[in-house]
C-alpha cells in the first residue's frame, strides 16, 4: 500500500485515522502529536531540569530520544535519566544493560537507584516475605509504592524540576478505567498530561510527554527510528488488576478504533472538574520518614514496616 499522503510505501495503517503512512510522515506525525502535548500543557518551560525515568524498555527510551532531540539545542534546558532496579530476576537485567548502552550513545548521564540498596531487599524478595504474611498480596503492590518513591527522591535529590514518564496513551486509558472501576477519584485527580494536585516542593511534578501516543506507534516508532529497546513483559504484569483492564480496552479498540482517545479526551473534560474537588486537600508528613504523605504514616512505611525493614 501507499502512504495516503504522498506515493511512498507505507508501513503503518492508522486505523482510527483511516490512514496508511510512510516512514517519514508517520515518524513526524508522532513526533508533532508529542510536541502538541507538551506545548499544551506547558510540560516543559524555561530552565527546567528533567529526570527522565527510564527501564529500558520502549516507551521510556523512545521518550529519552525524542527529549534528548528537542531540547538538544535549548541551553537553558538540562535532562539526566534515572533507572530504578527494583530487583526482578531475568527481567530488568537486559532493559538494564540496554539503557546504560542507549544514554551512552547519546551522551546523557544516568543515575541508577535500586530497590535492594534504598530498601534493604529485591522486589522478589519482598514479595516472598509478603505472601507469608498475606497470600493475597500483589508484586505491584510493592514495585508501585516504592518504584515512585525512589524516582521522587532521587530527582528531588539531583534538583530536578520536572520529572517525565513514559506513560502512553495505552497507559493512561487503563488508569482512567482502572480508578473509575475502583470508584478511586482522588487518585484519578492525580492523571492527566501533567500529574500534579497539590503543589509540594517535595514533590517533583510528573510529566507525560507520551501520553496521546498509542503503545503500539510508539514501538513502532521505536524501530523505525533504530532505537534499542528491550521489548520483554514484567513477570508479575498479569497479577495486576491492570493486566484485565487492558485487556478489555484492547477489545474494545479493535472493534471500535478510537476508543481509547475517546476514553482520554472524555476524562480530559472532567479532570478539571477532578482537580477542583481535591485542590484543598492537605499534604501533610509521615511521622516515621518524614516524607509527603495525606496519613500520619505513608504507605511506604507501612509496606516497610509490614516486611520487617
Amino acid at each position: 500500500m501507499k502512504c495516503s499522503r504522498c506515493e511512498k510505501k507505507a508501513v503503518y495503517y492508522r486505523k482510527y485515522e483511516g490512514q496508511w503512512q510512510c516512514r517519514n510522515h508517520f515518524t513526524r506525525s508522532v513526533e508533532q502529536r508529542a510536541r502538541k502535548t507538551i506545548r499544551t500543557n506547558s510540560l516543559i518551560e524555561h530552565d527546567d531540569r528533567i529526570a527522565v525515568g527510564i527501564s529500558g524498555g520502549k516507551d521510556s527510551l523512545t521518550m529519552l530520544y525524542f527529549l534528548d532531540k528537542l531540547t538538544k539545542r535549548r541551553k537553558d534546558i538540562s535532562i539526566f535519566a534515572i533507572l530504578i532496579d527494583e530487583g526482578i530476576k531475568g527481567y530488568r537485567a537486559h532493559g538494564k544493560k540496554t539503557a546504560i548502552d542507549y544514554c551512552k550513545k547519546l551522551g546523557i548521564s544516568l543515575v541508577i537507584a535500586s530497590f535492594e540498596q534504598e530498601y534493604g531487599m529485591p522486589l522478589d524478595k519482598m514479595i516472598k516475605e509478603g505472601k507469608k504474611i498475606d497470600k493475597t498480596v500483589r508484586a505491584c503492590t510493592y514495585c508501585g509504592v516504592f518504584r515512585r518513591k525512589l524516582l521522587n527522591d532521587t530527582a528531588r535529590e539531583l534538583k530536578a524540576t520536572k520529572l517525565a514518564i513514559g506513560h502512553n496513551l495505552d497507559d493512561e486509558a487503563q488508569s482512567i478505567m482502572a480508578n473509575n472501576i475502583r470508584g478511586d477519584m482522588q487518585r484519578s485527580a492525580r492523571l492527566g498530561a501533567k500529574a500534579l494536585v497539590v503543589e509540594d516542593k517535595r514533590l517533583i511534578p510528573r510529566i507525560k510527554p507520551l501520553r496521546d501516543i498509542p503503545e503500539k506507534e510508539v514501538a513502532l516508532f521505536a524501530m523505525l527510528n533504530n532505537i534499542p529497546v528491550d521489548f520483554s513483559e514484567c513477570p508479575y504484569a498479569e497479577e495486576s488488576f491492570r493486566w484485565s483492564v487492558r485487556d478489555m480496552i484492547n477489545n474494545l479498540e479493535d472493534k471500535y478504533p478510537g476508543t481509547k482517545y475517546s476514553i482520554v479526551r472524555t476524562f480530559d473534560q472532567m479532570l478539571p472538574t477532578i482537580k477542583k474537588a481535591f485542590a484543598n486537600t492537605k499534604i501533610g508528613t509521615c511521622k516515621n520518614c518524614k516524607e509527603p504523605t495525606a496519613n500520619n504514616i505513608c504507605k511506604t512505611c507501612i509496606l516497610l514496616d509490614k516486611l520487617g525493614l
